[in-house]
């Protein structure tokens, strides 16, 4: 029976929290839920959003001035507690917009990178087939060169001829 109630135990842990069952668990899709962050945050930094806030405070503080003039504190906790709220979400938000910004920078400058090494290799590997051609061009004989090695052999021929006493040959 012992054995039973420890082997029971190793598999269920008393001071362990139960687990829901998988069909009851929450799912949430991490790339939605950062684009809509990133929707809001974009509205949030916009200047309409400036302007309708503003326009929204005025409203509200001249409506409870006028709705309720005897009152000292013309409900402004209200409206403290809307900003409050506001920025308790946004702050979140806007967290996770730019830490998804930099991601996406991160991922570009990486990709800017790689793209950058293979032009360099292939602009080091043009520059070493340049060298190598120039030098090939370099050992090649130029028309000048031949000109005048040509002349060369023409004059060591006519010394030749001149020796064993053959008549020159006319030229063409």
């Amino acid at each position: 029976m012992s054995r039973v109630l420890r082997s029971l135990r190793r598999r269920n842990p008393l001071g362990a929290p139960r687990r829901p069952p998988a069909r009851f668990r929450p799912h949430y899709d991490p790339e939605a839920f950062g684009r809509f962050s990133e929707a809001i945050a974009r509205f949030i930094g916009s200047a309409r959003f400036l302007v309708f806030q503003t326009v929204s405070v005025i409203v509200w503080v001249l409506v409870n001035a006028f709705l309720y003039p005897w009152d000292d504190n013309p409900r402004l906790f209200l409206l403290n507690l809307a900003f409050s709220t506001q920025a308790a979400y946004a702050a979140p938000l806007i967290l996770l917009a730019q830490s998804r910004q930099a991601e996406r920078e991160r991922q570009q400058a990486d990709l800017d990178r790689r793209t950058n090494m293979r032009a360099l290799a292939d602009t080091e590997y043009l520059a070493r087939e340049l060298a190598s051609i120039r030098l090939a061009l370099g050992e090649m004989p130029t028309r000048d060169y031949l000109s005048e090695e040509l002349g060369r052999v023409e004059e060591e021929l006519t010394r030749l001829r001149a020796r064993l006493g053959e008549p020159a040959q006319a030229e063409d």
